[in-house]
């Protein structure tokens, strides 16, 4: 039995027809960006994610970069992100012309927020949480740091969409940064972003900036860029937006049977925050000889992958910062320790039940 760690065709033959339709009601509608899907889709994913104002951008990269953009963060600002993230967190920064300051992760692999307020310094303009993994992190904590110190909080929600911290969803508690690549719980079928916010003002700033920086055709008011989500991935957006309730679901159905069922004393299994649910974007254990368990899993045809291989502050891109190994041993640990387990929409009984048995027999 060959499982892959993601197999999205799966998900799509679930709603086959309703995204068939979709995409041909674009190709014969003849406008391809900036329509009606597009506000639609805006309006509908607001509402999901309790924000009045919901801005579509083409990537959850662009997403992060032109939030720091509109609040302002340029040359000679620090932005405080956790030292255990995707690089797009920390390329968002640095496109700005600012400097991340790395914080280490806390036990659910978010940024430790015990050791937020030691980072800052006079040049901090802002904390960039990530709710990695389908958990957000400590908003209670970062909130008040963030009010004690007057920063902003732009929040990277590439992976949680539909995740809770107490009642509230991740993404209204700052500027909500999300993106809809495809392997996300909200997948598009190629790249795309949205920004959420509560303030009317910042999302017409945001529409500019990703729209040449002009509202008005040929009125170009700021040095804005071209990322704007168009129509066919819009179109497409709704039609899983209207199912991502089952989706989650239907991975948390899958997520509780890796813990309960996993029971391998040499598997540290994730651990879920109280207070907030988590969605699952990816079932990431920690096991130390990793890559040699990972080889086993394959020879085993499971894959696997890791989330992720190689911490930002040692990234060959970012040599210039003047990190070495060492610097944030508990993001290097994990580095080295994580594996995300096969987790996707469709995945049968049959192919849990081989992944759990492949790994408790593992010694």
């Amino acid at each position: 039995m060959q499982i892959d760690l993601n197999v999205l065709n799966r998900q799509f033959e679930l709603f086959k027809y309703e995204y068939e339709e979709a995409a041909l009601k674009v190709l014969r509608s003849g406008w391809y960006i900036l329509g009606r899907e597009c506000e639609s889709f805006e309006k509908e994913f607001a509402d999901f994610s309790d924000a009045k104002y919901c801005v579509g951008v083409n990537s959850g990269l662009d997403a992060l970069t032109l939030s720091l953009r509109a609040i302002g963060v340029g040359i000679g600002d620090e932005v405080i992100v956790p030292a255990n993230t995707y690089i797009a967190t920390v390329l968002a920064v640095t496109e700005n012309g600012a400097t991340p300051i790395f914080v280490e992760p806390d036990e659910y692999y978010t940024i430790d927020t015990n050791k937020i307020e030691a980072a800052i310094t006079k040049k901090t303009k802002a904390i960039m949480p990530v709710h990695l993994y389908g958990q957000s992190a400590n908003m209670k904590d970062i909130l008040e740091i963030a009010s004690k110190y007057h920063l902003k909080v732009v929040e990277d929600c590439a992976q949680s969409h539909g995740t809770k911290f107490g009642n509230k969803m991740t993404g209204t508690f700052g500027v909500g940064c999300f993106s809809f690549y495809p392997t996300k719980n909200l997948g598009a079928f190629g790249d795309a972003g949205a920004i959420a916010t509560n303030d009317e003002d910042f999302a017409k700033t945001l529409r500019k900036l990703r729209n040449y920086g002009s509202e008005k055709k040929y009125h170009n008011e700021l040095a804005g860029v071209n990322s704007r989500l168009d129509e066919m991935q819009a179109a497409l957006l709704r039609v899983k937006l209207k199912h991502l309730s089952t989706l989650l679901t239907e991975r948390e159905y899958i997520a509780q049977r890796y813990l309960k069922e996993i029971q391998n004393p040499f598997i540290t299994l994730p651990k879920i925050r109280d207070n907030s649910n988590h969605t699952w974007h990816q079932f990431v254990i920690r096991i130390k000889n990793r890559d040699i368990f990972k080889n086993y899993l394959e020879k085993n045809d499971i894959n696997t992958v890791i989330h992720y291989p190689i911490p930002p502050h040692l990234a060959e891109c970012y040599k210039y910062l003047g990190y070495k190994k060492g610097s944030f041993p508990v993001a290097e640990k994990y580095a080295n320790e994580v594996l995300s387990l096969p987790m996707f929409n469709g995945m049968t009984a049959e192919e849990i039940s081989f992944v759990v048995d492949v790994c408790n027999k593992w010694e």
